[in-house]
């Protein structure tokens, strides 16, 4: 089990390890979204007028393309953590999740608060809050 441990991100604090697991989550969606086109639209869970979902394969693969992306930026800041512009990136990766969820949900009608949608604006707010929290202690290293 030490072994394990010894792969986890060399930083005191609970972020660094949250990174690390909302990147291994990411690719794991990121996968889902490659597979098939249900787990974007299970999130972009809204149906358009004549009821059919917003989402086609192409947005799938472009959702899954995007949150890998994500994924490898957070997965390298969480063993990068005192990087200023790699915190940063990591920070922004979270700002832009957050806003494009929000607007899928308010200004494009894509999205319901409800299922797996609710899952990536509770843990880009969060995350995003907590870095904004901790951005002194973990760069002033």
């Amino acid at each position: 089990m030490a072994d394990l441990l010894s792969y986890l991100p060399p930083f005191e604090g609970l972020l660094p390890k949250w990174l690390f697991l909302v990147s291994v989550v990411s690719t794991a969606n990121s996968i889902q979204a490659y597979r098939s086109e249900s787990y974007s639209a299970q999130l972009y869970n809204a149906k358009s007028t004549d009821g059919r979902p917003f989402t086609n394969p192409l947005s799938s693969r472009t959702f899954g393309t995007w949150t890998f992306l994500s994924s490898v930026v957070r997965m390298y800041a969480a063993y990068h953590l005192t990087t200023p512009a790699v915190y940063d990136l990591a920070m922004w990766s979270f700002g832009i999740a957050l806003v494009h969820f929000l607007g899928e949900l308010v200004a494009f009608g894509s999205a319901k608060l409800k299922g797996r949608f609710v899952s990536p604006l509770i843990v880009a707010s969060s995350s995003l809050t907590w870095m904004w929290l901790q951005r002194d202690g973990y760069l002033s290293a």
